[in-house]
């Protein structure tokens, strides 16, 4: 059995490929920060007795910031594959914390890195890069289009982005990135604006919640479902040689083109909900993001199925079921396979 390494595995994205590989049969080590509070809601349902036979998921407590650490465990781990998902992930944050951002999601990178060449194994090492490196570069962006970086965030990343492709070639490791762009889901943690929507709806219409304050309405994104994006992640490590993918649905939405398509799915009018507050817009902003995965497509063979629409309603109806309130009925129907978040229009 093949086995892999991701860092992050309690996000989003982890909690998404850690279910993928297992389902493909791998031996799954994941990276998770020690807490004083319970952090690991999105992969419980994948927990599994250590002490049981044949276990195949293996948690260990360690943080991107201590470089002792991370090459004991990739040793001792031996693992195939490594995906770095970890990260200070959130944009407006990083202007708040732009040393730890720089720490954890730069520096940290470099360190798992050099963890894997002093180390001697053998691995294919993934490295989530971001479409913010992009910033103010106008779209469609591809993997040719100059970075623009636009927050300590995209910095961040674009660091990330660069070491990966030196030690690819001043070490010969073998390395990939995938500028990914926005990719959301019901796991997309609630700060995030996509959820942040969602969730107040859910909570407006439970009568917990009167008014939603959110920022910049204007800003567009290339939005596309996240468990579809971890089968990419994948896919760049199955390939004969690495290389660097853009990854994204070729569409771009408003922000308020989001908020009014999950509104109009429960009913709800935004003009009586939704107020601007101005501590949520960003010292710089980056305008519009649009993929242009042409690469991907012929390379990798993949493409989206989940639409905008889609994505909306799987998230708006996601929060109200969790509400325990009754899904918006809208649209086409959703067919959900919970154990590994597949989706198939019918």
């Amino acid at each position: 059995m093949k086995k892999a390494l991701i860092t992050g595995i309690t996000g989003q994205d982890g909690s998404y490929l850690a279910e993928f590989l297992l389902s493909k049969g791998y031996v799954v080590h994941g990276l998770i920060r020690r807490s004083s509070s319970f952090n690991t809601g999105r992969i419980d349902h994948l927990y599994e007795d250590p002490h049981s036979p044949d276990v195949r998921l293996h948690l260990h407590f360690g943080d991107l910031s201590n470089s002792e650490q991370l090459t004991t465990l990739i040793y001792n781990v031996s693992p195939d594959e490594i995906y770095n998902l970890g990260a200070q992930s959130h944009v407006r944050v990083s202007f708040d914390i732009p040393e730890y951002t720089g720490d954890v999601t730069a520096i940290g990178t470099t360190r798992l890195l050099e963890a894997v060449r002093r180390s001697g194994i053998t691995t294919r090492f993934y490295q989530a890069s971001s479409s913010e490196m992009y910033g103010a570069a106008p779209p469609p962006q591809n993997e040719k289009t100059p970075f623009r970086p636009r927050s300590p965030y995209a910095a961040a990343k674009l660091h990330s982005y660069w070491m990966t492709v030196n030690y690819r070639e001043g070490y010969g490791l073998w390395a990939s990135n995938g500028i990914l762009f926005n990719h959301e889901s019901p796991r997309r943690g609630e700060t995030f604006v996509t959820r942040k929507i969602t969730k107040a709806i859910a909570a407006i219409l439970a009568g917990k919640q009167d008014k939603l304050f959110l920022g910049n309405l204007d800003a567009k994104r290339d939005w596309g479902y996240a468990p579809e994006y971890v089968e990419v992640m994948w896919r760049m490590l199955q390939e004969e040689r690495p290389a660097d993918f853009v990854i994204g649905t070729g569409e771009s939405h408003s922000v308020r083109e989001f908020l009014e398509a999950a509104f109009a799915c429960a009913g709800l009018d935004t003009a009586k909900h939704v107020e601007i507050d101005p501590k949520y817009f960003r010292p710089t902003e980056v305008d519009s993001l649009r993929a242009d995965c042409g690469l991907a497509l012929e390379k990798l063979r993949w493409q989206p199925r989940i639409t905008f629409e889609d994505l909306v309603k799987i998230m708006t109806d996601s929060d109200l079921e969790s509400a325990g309130l009754p899904s918006s009925g809208q649209g086409r129907q959703i067919v959900v396979d919970k154990g590994f978040g597949w989706i198939r229009g019918t």
